[in-house]
């Protein structure tokens, strides 16, 4: 597991910490080969959030997300994007691409893990696919999520 994916996890909201480390470990575990899994993106403030969601929209560059903030469930650290990074240098969004030669796509080796654990893909949406990103089933509703208490480190509290 590379630092970027550390620092990610560290992150992301308690609840789902170890179980994000054990599906990063059976990802690449599965991978054994060029390619190994990297979490790009965890919790976003809602700042953040609103910097994503001006793209496109008030300023310059392709829209990457319909959600303002605090209408995504990275906000409140229940949801991933993901990419691969080959041979420890390049990052890939490649969805089809068998890095490993097993005849089955590595980016789909690591769907069928992160829903094993219960985790939805952004890939199966049906409008606004968002291949990199996954979030956390029975944590994935911001309106239910935005009328939560937080603790003191600004965790929503379950």
């Amino acid at each position: 597991m590379d630092q970027t994916t550390k620092k990610q996890i560290e992150k992301l909201h308690p609840l789902v910490r170890d179980e994000v480390k054990k599906i990063v470990e059976e990802c690449d575990v599965a991978l054994s080969g060029k390619a190994k899994m990297r979490i790009t993106q965890g919790l976003r403030t809602f700042a953040e959030q609103d910097a994503l969601f001006a793209l496109g929209r008030t300023k310059p560059g392709n829209k990457v997300t319909n959600a303002k903030g605090g209408q995504s469930v990275h906000n409140y650290g229940f949801a991933v994007d993901i990419c691969l990074i080959i041979e420890g240098k390049v990052a890939s969004w490649d969805i089809v691409k068998d890095w490993d030669n097993d005849q089955i796509a590595d980016w789909y080796e690591c769907v069928k893990i992160f829903a094993k654990y219960g985790w939805e893909w952004g890939g199966n949406w049906k409008t606004f696919k968002d291949f990199p990103h996954f979030d956390k089933r029975g944590y994935n509703e911001w309106k239910k999520l935005s009328t939560l208490k937080r603790d003191k480190n600004n965790y929503i509290l379950l």
